[in-house]
């Protein structure tokens, strides 16, 4: 499977601080790839030194088999970036906050002309074209965001936290959209705290922990290697204990050998939230 995100012993520093320490990483062409992590643990970082906008203390990263230092415009060229903080300007209507982007890109008028009806279409905005940004709602936002990114045609899409803030049924459209634009042929790299997002959306994760990559593979495995099914004990009314078994029925017979001060028990599947907890001791959200 080609290497479309490639990073060698990848470290940033700020003073003291080791933001991200010797990512080596590699991202397939074709998917969706999830980077998890608590606040500070580095996700922000990496993409912005994958996007060229954070040079790297040392190490090295290729995106399209471009130096993401050297070859920076041929970098910015096969990616689209959507940051947790909308670019979009408040001033401008969306149909010219999208015009922006392709003549910050150097099309043509008429390309530019075309590819603003295709999108629209594309993420069912076309009745949103002339609105100002301020009177859209998250969710639409998101998409006049993504719209944007995508003028060039990139082959990578970067997106740094998509979802946070919107409704669940709005996220759920979010996720409608980057499954469609994923078939369509874009790499997509995404970070999240929403453990249910990167189990629906993707092919893979890394975990990011104090800067550095803790665990590496697809949903299904990281849950194996703790157990697919989770029993949640209360244990004295006061602390609750976490027990990870391969089937419901070992959990079941864990269960019918509990102590008379197990008040309250839950047997339900595994998450990736789980797995993070065990191998660091914080929620994915967490601070």
């Amino acid at each position: 499977m080609e290497e479309f995100i490639v990073t060698e012993n990848l470290t940033k520093t700020y003073g003291t601080v080791q933001a991200v320490q010797n990512l080596n990483l590699k991202v397939h062409s074709g998917e969706i790839f999830g980077f998890l992590g608590p606040n500070g643990a580095g996700k922000t970082t990496t993409i912005r030194m994958m996007t060229t906008l954070t040079k790297p203390t040392s190490g090295r990263v290729w995106v399209g088999g471009f130096d993401v230092v050297k070859e920076a415009d041929k970098v910015k060229n096969v990616i689209g970036v959507v940051q947790q903080h909308l670019s979009l300007d408040r001033d401008l209507t969306v149909k010219e906050n999208i015009e922006f982007h392709g003549r910050l890109h150097h099309l043509s008028a008429s390309e530019r002309r075309k590819r603003i009806n295709e999108l629209l279409d594309y993420v069912e905005l076309t009745d949103c074209a002339d609105r100002m940004v301020d009177t859209l709602s998250g969710g639409m936002k998101k998409r006049a965001a993504i719209v944007s990114s995508l003028m060039h045609k990139p082959k990578v899409l970067f997106l740094d936290e998509p979802t946070v803030g919107l409704d669940a049924q709005t996220r759920r459209r979010m996720w409608d959209l980057l499954r469609r634009l994923n078939l369509d042929g874009t790499t997509i790299f995404l970070t999240t705290h929403y453990i249910e997002e990167a189990e629906a959306l993707c092919q893979r994760v890394g975990i990011m922990h104090h800067g550095k990559l803790i665990a590496l593979d697809n949903p299904l495995e990281l849950r194996k290697k703790l157990g697919l099914v989770t029993v949640e004990t209360l244990v004295n009314g006061k602390e609750t204990r976490y027990q990870y078994f391969a089937d419901r029925e070992a959990a079941k017979r864990y269960v019918q050998n509990l102590g008379s001060d197990a008040k309250t028990v839950i047997i339900r599947d595994s998450n990736l939230e789980d797995f993070f907890v065990e191998q660091t001791g914080e929620k994915v959200g967490g601070n």
